[in-house]
């Protein structure tokens, strides 16, 4: 039986049809199944490489994330010796009109050390605290808590005790107010008070928080301890300063950075550094030995470094504390 013209021609379309439809089945991918389905990226981790150091505690924050890479006995609460004085310049930055010169008395050089302060010296708040910092002055650090203190006293309802007492409870107050729970205060420069006493207790992760917080809400507080050596000037002499931190020349981006040393505590010292753009790190490095600490410190910048140029994987991290 043959088919008229037009019949035909419907035929013939209708198999283009199911020859298209068969070749685009034939082409189109397949899902993979639920079992063979990579791991997603957001599940991806890095791991911080496995590193030995000397220090009691040791504490590595990504502050761009709130987490913490390594710890070791982080909230082991610590002497700090100088590292107080990261609270004594908030202290006193607080407390200090910035109009105010800061004179130096000779009450204020009877402290431990020499780092080249006058007698009547004044100085401007800002360039006393960036020198006291830098070369981690405790003549200096005594200077701006009895001025520091003596407004603190006028504000208080109670004025009782000296000058260096009443900023020395500022200093706690502060340290409570912005959650620093493993750390307080006796003095204001972190000296050893007696052979069993120190100045200052805290954690490798209360001196993380308390940078992270210093540089959130006063960014040029701890602007000039990221050189390695400058020149400050007080109103009557330039003083060449260099930094207690040897390693800082060789960590990258350098924000801010602090040692510390006394019998008790041993080799303490916390750097804010940015791994990246816009990727601070802080790591504080507790009850290590003098030289130690540096060492501690090196190692954990190259940890830090190697851990964001390794990429991610799906292997679940290991514990990094050791």
């Amino acid at each position: 039986m043959s088919l008229n013209p037009k019949a035909t021609a419907w035929l013939e379309l209708g198999l283009l049809a199911l020859l298209l439809a068969l070749f685009l089945w034939l082409v189109k991918p397949t899902a993979p199944s639920t079992e063979s389905a990579s791991v997603p990226s957001e599940s991806a981790e890095r791991r911080f490489p496995q590193v030995e150091i000397e220090a009691k505690s040791a504490y590595v924050y990504d502050v761009s994330t709130g987490k913490a890479l390594f710890e070791k006995e982080a909230e082991l609460q610590w002497p700090l010796a100088s590292l107080t004085k990261l609270m004594s310049a908030l202290a006193a930055k607080e407390l200090i009109p910035e109009y105010m010169l800061v004179r130096i008395t000779s009450e204020d050089l009877r402290e431990e050390g020499d780092t080249g302060l006058l007698v009547d010296e004044e100085w401007k708040l800002g360039k006393l605290i960036d020198y006291s910092l830098v070369v981690s002055s405790n003549d200096g650090m005594r200077a701006l808590a009895s001025v520091a203190g003596s407004q603190a006293g006028r504000a208080s309802t109670t004025e009782d005790g000296s000058a260096q007492e009443a900023f020395v409870r500022k200093m706690n107050e502060i340290s409570k107010r912005i959650g620093l729970t493993e750390t307080y205060f006796l003095n204001q420069s972190g000296l050893d008070v007696s052979k069993t006493l120190s100045g200052g207790y805290g954690s490798a992760k209360d001196m993380a928080k308390l940078v992270e917080y210093i540089l959130k809400t006063d960014p040029h507080l701890l602007e000039a301890t990221s050189y390695g050596r400058t020149n400050i000037s007080s109103n009557n002499a330039t003083h060449d300063a260099t930094n207690t931190n040897r390693s800082i020349s060789t960590i990258p981006n350098v924000i801010a950075s602090k040692t510390g040393y006394t019998d008790l505590s041993g080799g303490n010292v916390v750097v804010a550094w940015n791994a990246g753009i816009g990727r601070p790190i802080i790591i504080a490095v507790l009850g290590s030995s003098y030289e130690g600490r540096f060492e501690d410190l090196d190692k954990l910048v190259d940890a830090t470094v190697e851990f964001f140029s390794t990429p991610a994987t799906s292997t679940p991290p290991l514990d990094a504390s050791l």
